[in-house]
Formats: C-alpha cells, sequence, structure tokens
C-alpha cells in the first residue's frame, strides 16, 4: 500500500486533530479562496483543507519536509513505471550483498539495523546515480523516509535511539501516494520572512513552541535528504547544527508578536497546546495562553475552540488535563 502523507511519526503532529481542525476552519471563516500553512509539519493539516481552496502554500524550514512535500503535492514529469520498477529493485537487494557506507557506518546498530542502514545507505547513493526528473528524485526519497521511519528504532524521533536488540526485519520500500498538484505553492524560507511576502485569506499557524528543535530531532532525515555526509557527533550522531527556530528559544513571544502583526490576511488560525506548565523542561510551552490571545487580539476579534488531545510525545513527558486549542482571529486592522 502507498504512504499517505500522515504515515510517519512526528513530534507534535495534528493527525488526530486534523478534521477537528478542518471542520472549525470552514465553519467560522468564509469567502476564502487560499490556504497558507506557515509551519506545514507533516502537511496532514494542508492535505486535508485542500479540495476546499483555490490555492494552498505550504512552508517549512525542513529539508526532508520540503521533498516530502514536493512528491505528494509538486508538479513535475513523472514515468510512473519506472518509479515503480525502482522500487522494486530497491526491495529485492539483500543486505549480505551490499557494502557498507555513510549511512551504516554512522546509524547502524543505533537508529536502524546494521542491514537495514546498509540498504537506506545503498538506496540514496542509488538514486542519485539514476537520470531523474526532480519529481521522480523527490517521490524515491520520500518513499525512503516513510519506509525507514516505519521500522526505525526510536520513539518517533532521533535524538535518542531505544538501546535493545534491534529486531532483523527487511527494508519495506512503498512508494508514497503521489500527486501532481497546481494548486500547491511549496517554500523552504523562514516564517517571518515569508508571512511578509506572501498572503492569504486563511492562514494557519502550529508553529514549535517548547525548546526540541526539529531540526535536531530528525537530523538523520535532514542528513539522509541533503546527502552531503557531515562530520557527526554524540550518542545520536547528529551533524553540526542548522535551521535553529527562535520560536524554541525564550524570544519566542516576540517573533510570533512580529509574525502575526505581518501577516496578511483574512483570517488568522492558530493550533497551541497547554503544556506551558508540564512537568518536562523541554515540553514546556515558550509562549504562554494569555501572550497568544492578546497577540492575536492585536489584528482583530478572537474566538477560542478546545479538545482533549493526548499529544505525541516520547513517553515520558507527563501532561495534566492536556487540551489542544485552537483560535481563529477575523483580522480587523
Amino acid at each position: 500500500m502507498p504512504y499517505l502523507i500522515e504515515n510517519r511519526r512526528y513530534i507534535g503532529n495534528k493527525t488526530k486533530l486534523t478534521q477537528w481542525i478542518k471542520q472549525l476552519i470552514l465553519l467560522h471563516t468564509s469567502s476564502n479562496d487560499t490556504f497558507f500553512d506557515v509551519f506545514a509539519g507533516t502537511g496532514s493539516v494542508a492535505n486535508a483543507l485542500s479540495s476546499h481552496f483555490q490555492c494552498v502554500l505550504v512552508n517549512d524550514l525542513l529539508h526532508a519536509n520540503h521533498v516530502i512535500y514536493q512528491a505528494f503535492w509538486g508538479v513535475g514529469e513523472v514515468d510512473k513505471t519506472k518509479i515503480q520498477h525502482i522500487a522494486q529493485t530497491i526491495q529485492t537487494w539483500q543486505p549480505d550483498d551490499l557494502p557498507n557506507n555513510y549511512f551504516s557506518d554512522n546509524f547502524g546498530g543505533k537508529f536502524f539495523s546494521e542491514a537495514v542502514a546498509k540498504q537506506i545507505g545503498f538506496a540514496r547513493e542509488y538514486l542519485d546515480s539514476l537520470n531523474l526528473t526532480p519529481k521522480e528524485h523527490s517521490i524515491l526519497l520520500a518513499s525512503l523516509i516513510y519506509s525507514a521511519d516505519k521500522i526505525a528504532n526510536t520513539v518517533g524521533h532521533f535524538d535518542a535511539y531505544i538501546k535493545k536488540d534491534i529486531a532483523p526485519k527487511p527494508l519495506p520500500f512503498d512508494l508514497v501516494n503521489w500527486s501532481i498538484q497546481k494548486k500547491f505553492q511549496i517554500f523552504q524560507k523562514d516564517a517571518n520572512q515569508l508571512v511578509r511576502q506572501q498572503s492569504a485569506d486563511v492562514v494557519y499557524l502550529d508553529p514549535p513552541y517548547n525548546s526540541r528543535q526539529y531540526s535536531r530531532f530528525y537530523h538523520v532525515y535532514e542528513t539522509l535528504v541533503k546527502w552531503n555526509k557531515p562530520m557527526l557527533s554524540g550518542v545520536a550522531m547528529k551533524p553540526p547544527a542548522e535551521n535553529m527556530s527562535d520560536y524554541c528559544r525564550s524570544t519566542a513571544p516576540t517573533v510570533f508578536a512580529d509574525l502575526v502583526a505581518n501577516i496578511q490576511a483574512k483570517y488568522i488560525v492558530v493550533s497551541y497546546n497547554n503544556t506551558y506548565f508540564s512537568k518536562s523542561n523541554s515540553s514546556r510551552n515558550k509562549i504562554e495562553l494569555q501572550q497568544i490571545v492578546d497577540t492575536l487580539n492585536s489584528r482583530g476579534q478572537t474566538q477560542i475552540f478546545t479538545q482533549e488531545h493526548r499529544a505525541f510525545n516520547t513517553g515520558k513527558t507527563e501532561f495534566s488535563n492536556h487540551q489542544e486549542l485552537l483560535f481563529i482571529t477575523k483580522v480587523t486592522d
């Protein structure tokens, strides 16, 4: 079965909340042609709302997310028979017949078994050796990410790996459920700069809020996509830091206020969860609820909706009375 866009593990993902978010947006906004997901993450929210808008803008700084968006929605030429044949070829590989490579040397026996890590690394080299269009390359690389995620020896991120024997499983290489969608515009830019350049009827915001830097949590996929083979360090084998978000620092209230002040839209929609008082420092929000409310009220009339929700986390973070909140602001200034 092809992978759907929501078929991967991702901290803070909105997959279980997507229908709730979608229904509220459609019910409390009107006369809308353009939807803009500024921190698109897994892309599940934009994907769910895409059939209701003429134009959809998605943005994320992570290289892996950008490739995934290009695979699922980007335009370009695709030879369906060719990519299916490539996928079938990858499925036939036996790990014992493959050489060690950058990926297996660094991640084998940690995030993946030695055998699977060899398959992943060899597949990545193989894709670059082929005569592929940009769209075909994105489809196959996104498929490699989803296939790797299915059997990764983690709790949903790469800040650490599970220290136990890894069950011998083959790499389940399947293709993503790709499409060509001319209505999508795909960006990989700083959110605060991008909102100054793009306008939309509905702008949806789901920034990271807490201290967990996504570029560090998903560094393995960032390395797999960029394939620049950096020097890695630490137990988690991380590359030098990049794409570090100000929303994960004490500056979050200030950068959020700047973001909201410069949005060009009829409606601003914000997802937020009440983890400000979480027992875990890394889960604790950098922006208080009242700061969100005050910032949004500076642009117009704000409605607040709540939903009981257990967030996806590593399993060690304790939440009490955890709620997901959705703010919908009708811009009046």
